[in-house]
């Protein structure tokens, strides 16, 4: 870990291009305009605005003076110019550029924002407000880091919390949170080493944090559960290997399947979930590696120390004789559960369930399906700057300045390719695209026009009809790419061209997520019904396991909709509906709550298949073997599902949608998935569920290893 924390350092890391984080049209444009030559600084709009008065008024053109005056004054920008007045002459934009690189920009732009804060207090009767690129990134920044340091704040205290209720002792709940840590430190350096081959995205991080803590705690529970099992047994110094030979065994399968689940991004057919895959499988892999590695020497060396509580540290630290008999002593949380193994209230639950289990299914079934049926009218589409939170200033400014100038602030970009562009021909082909687009009356005035030092490339700015992201918008895109364009450039031979801009880039993103998605649900699929085929000989079990867990997903999905795109909840989630789901969503949620509710079923299959391996019946190993892990599996959800409700409760809609979908998935996923469809639906299967065709039984046979007597299982 720490060489890779070094190494990662050290190198530094190689971020997406914008060409890299586009798709389709639109990163064949920017690709373009990446090696065109364009010089480009970060724009900044300032709006100027009276509901009284217009633009003609003595006391309106001073306020506009004044505030090109002081702006020209800030060593920060360059450029300062009047621009455009709106129609009802009450509104006027005063534009700048900033010096300097536009990558950087948003660090410099504060004092820009405060000297515009300034011009608005002393200019009360006036709207003065500021909007660009640079102040969105830097104060979307700005809350976005508040926002993940609330969720960072807040989660590690959380999860210790639940670790050491379900542990009742001080040493064995760090133990996985130590694992976890140790897994995203470890992958947030080797990402930075892999970026020089394929380059990362800002969002990794965040990534890495999100699935390392999921699975690190998830395996270091499962190993740590059995370990402590083992040795209370009277299996002393045999404990540790009897853990790793059916809980070490469970980590690795399971750390197989996740893996699976996470390359499946890298088939979206979209460099920025290629980088959240690589990201995600390094942390993966870090998390199995310690689990099978560092976790079992950390167990080997604790020993039965690894039941100490605060006092039992504190006891043998300072090392006093009169407090050496607190070392051992029985933590209060260990006291009151007592030495029973399995949880009373899922043995509650557990013993209908496996007396009706048609009724269970059934039931568990329906309410799933239920829960699903929204998901059938989803609608994606990406956040944007008019679905961020409103608490952001430059988005009010943007409100304004859109309903003001409408279009202006999101305009289409079409990038013209040829020999020179300044060309006769090329000229009068842009011509044509001008007064076309402007004749649909999808595109509206002023249409401007760049070209580039080497004449080559033609950008030309179409200001569109909506808000850049709606359904107004969306249509002039399709208008302009299915017929202005063809038409206006049809008579040129050798001309390249393609569109570009936020609007257009969210289109071809959705277009991109809706085409790759059957393939990257059948590799994860196929790949992981191979996996577990493989591991427990059995058709049925790996069938089993990919109902399941879409079923899960299908709920999941169903929720969300209901909630985000139907806009129920909005009061208690706080947020305003923008009537879609975010387009990224679906795939992401898709590959990570298949690797979750898959380390809940390998887990718990694995301790079943262990018991009848041992010789007993499955009916008998199904109810042991989901009474003795039960608690384990609740435990890792709660964890789940109190990190992700910390990130639903954030303000970035994305991200809210993020946090919900995970919870709501894996709290289903650990209760009526597991709870209740699982052992009602193994019980029904009964022997079958290990059929394996006689075509296959070449495949080798992993005997889980020890194998455990009922009656010492049960006791």
């Amino acid at each position: 870990m720490a060489a890779a924390v070094v190494a990662g350092s050290m190198a530094g890391k190689k971020n997406l291009s914008d060409s890299e984080n586009a798709t389709g049209e639109t990163a064949r444009a920017e690709a373009i305009l990446a090696h065109a030559g364009f010089a480009k600084p970060a724009s900044e709009s300032v709006l100027v605005q009276s509901r009284t008065q217009t633009a003609a008024s003595p006391s309106f053109g001073r306020e506009v003076r004044t505030v090109v005056g002081r702006l020209r004054r800030q060593p920060q920008i360059t450029n300062v110019r009047r621009t455009h007045t709106s129609r009802d002459r009450h509104s006027v934009l005063v534009e700048f550029d900033m010096r300097g690189d536009a990558g950087s920009a948003l660090d410099r732009v504060q004092p820009v924002l405060d000297t515009v804060s300034a011009l608005q207090r002393s200019a009360p009767a006036f709207t003065v407000a500021e909007f660009g690129s640079a102040s969105v990134n830097h104060q979307a920044g700005e809350q976005i880091n508040k926002d993940l340091s609330k969720a960072e704040q807040l989660s590690l205290p959380i999860t210790f919390a639940i670790l050491l209720l379900a542990f009742g002792a001080f040493v064995a709940a760090g133990l996985p949170v130590l694992l976890a840590l140790s897994a995203v430190l470890a992958a947030i350096g080797l990402n930075s080493l892999t970026s020089h081959v394929w380059h990362t995205a800002d969002a990794a991080a965040s990534v890495i944090l999100l699935i390392g803590m999921a699975v690190g705690i998830d395996y270091s529970l499962f190993y740590v559960k059995r370990e402590r099992e083992e040795r209370r047994r009277g299996h002393g110094d045999d404990a540790l290997v009897r853990a790793a030979g059916t809980s070490g065994m469970a980590v690795l399968v399971s750390g197989g399947t996740v893996l699976i689940a996470m390359a499946g991004m890298l088939l979206s057919g979209s460099k920025i979930f290629t980088a959240l895959g690589i990201a995600s499988m390094l942390v993966v892999a870090a998390a199995v590696i310690g689990s099978l590695t560092v976790l079992p020497a950390l167990l080997g060396k604790l020993g039965d120390r690894i039941d100490r509580g605060v006092l039992g540290v504190l006891a043998a630290a300072v090392r006093v004789k009169r407090l050496a008999r607190l070392r051992d002593r029985r933590t209060l949380i260990q006291r009151a559960k007592g030495e029973r193994e399995t949880s009373r209230v899922w043995d509650l639950l557990l013993r209908p369930v496996l007396r009706h289990p048609w009724v269970s299914a059934a039931a568990s079934t329906w309410v799933l399906v239920l829960l699903a049926l929204p998901a059938v009218s989803m609608h994606t589409k990406l956040i944007g700057l008019a679905d961020m939170s409103k608490s952001i200033p430059v988005i009010g400014a943007y409100d304004e300045i859109d309903r003001a100038f409408p279009g202006t602030q999101v305009p289409a970009r079409v990038v013209v390719r040829a020999t020179d562009v300044d060309a006769p021909a090329v000229r009068a082909a842009i011509g044509r695209l001008r007064r076309e687009a402007v004749a649909t009356r999808l595109v509206q005035e002023p249409v401007t026009v760049e070209v580039n030092p080497a004449h080559t490339v033609a950008r030309v700015d179409l200001p569109l009809r909506g808000n850049g992201y709606d359904a107004s918008s969306n249509r002039a895109i399709r208008t302009l790419r299915g017929d202005v364009m063809p038409r206006a450039f049809a008579s040129v031979p050798g001309l390249e061209y393609a569109v570009t801009g936020e609007t257009a880039g969210n289109a071809d993103f959705n277009t991109t997520m809706k085409h790759r998605f059957p393939y990257v649900f059948a590799f994860v699929l196929g790949l992981a019904f191979l996996l577990l085929l493989v591991t427990f000989r059995s058709i049925l079990v790996p069938l089993t396991a990919i109902v399941l867990n879409l079923l899960s997903v299908g709920a999941s999905y169903g929720v969300l909709v209901w909630i985000f795109q139907k806009g129920h909840l909005e009061g208690p989630l706080g947020f305003h509906s923008n009537g879609g789901v975010v387009t990224w969503l679906p795939l992401f949620l898709f590959a990570v709550l298949f690797a979750l509710s898959m380390d809940y079923h390998v887990f718990i299959v694995t301790r079943i298949k262990e018991l009848v391996d041992g010789g007993m019946s499955t009916e008998e190993a199904v109810a042991t073997g989901i009474r003795t892990t039960a608690s384990t599996v609740t435990s890792a959800a709660m964890v789940m599902v109190a990190v992700f409700a910390i990130f639903a409760s954030l303000s970035s809609l994305d991200i809210k949608q993020m946090g919900v979908g995970l919870a709501v998935a894996v709290l289903l996923d650990a209760t009526i998935i597991r709870g209740v469809l699982l052992p009602s639906t193994m019980k029904l299967l009964g022997r079958a569920n290990w059929y394996l065709p006689r075509v296959l039984r070449w495949l080798p046979h992993w005997r889980l290893e020890p194998a455990v007597a009922a009656t010492e299982l049960t006791r």
